[in-house]
């Protein structure tokens, strides 16, 4: 890997760590109004969330690309590049996070009888463990 390289890597996994911090916030913002009485402003964090979940997808295979990469980097790329593992690991930690708190924003609004039939989850995402799961049979449990 060239130092360019690495350099872009570094910067791409704190651009998505920056989008990541903001799909955080809004869907936190989301459980507040989901929890207080006011249903006003739901559809707000609906057209925001909509509206970063191209960049989030974009972001989430640049993060595949980037774990693998760092998997079969030899040890003096990994010596240039010591912020790599941490930055993965954040990135996978916000993840989690959001994934989670989203699912008990859909919990929260299917209580409410606001989600329409058309649109309820899969059974899959009612298995706990399914994510988990998965990063085990694609062979990726975490950045090395």
């Amino acid at each position: 890997m060239t130092q360019e390289t690495g350099s872009s890597i570094v910067e791409d996994l704190r651009r998505n760590l920056n989008l990541y911090r903001e799909l955080l916030v809004l869907i936190e913002g989301e459980s507040h109004v989901l929890r207080s009485s006011v249903d006003g402003s739901l559809f707000q964090h609906y057209a925001s969330k909509k509206a970063l979940l191209p960049q989030l997808t974009e972001s989430l295979e640049g993060l595949r690309r980037h774990r693998a990469w760092w998997q079969k980097a030899g040890p003096d790329d990994r010596a240039r590049w010591p912020e790599i593992p941490a930055l993965l690991r954040q990135s996978q930690d916000s993840i989690m996070k959001i994934i989670v708190l989203d699912r008990e924003n859909e919990q929260a609004l299917l209580r409410r009888g606001m989600i329409p039939a058309r649109e309820l989850p899969s059974v899959n995402r009612q298995r706990p463990h399914f994510v988990a799961d998965l990063y085990r049979r694609q062979g990726t449990s975490g950045p090395a």
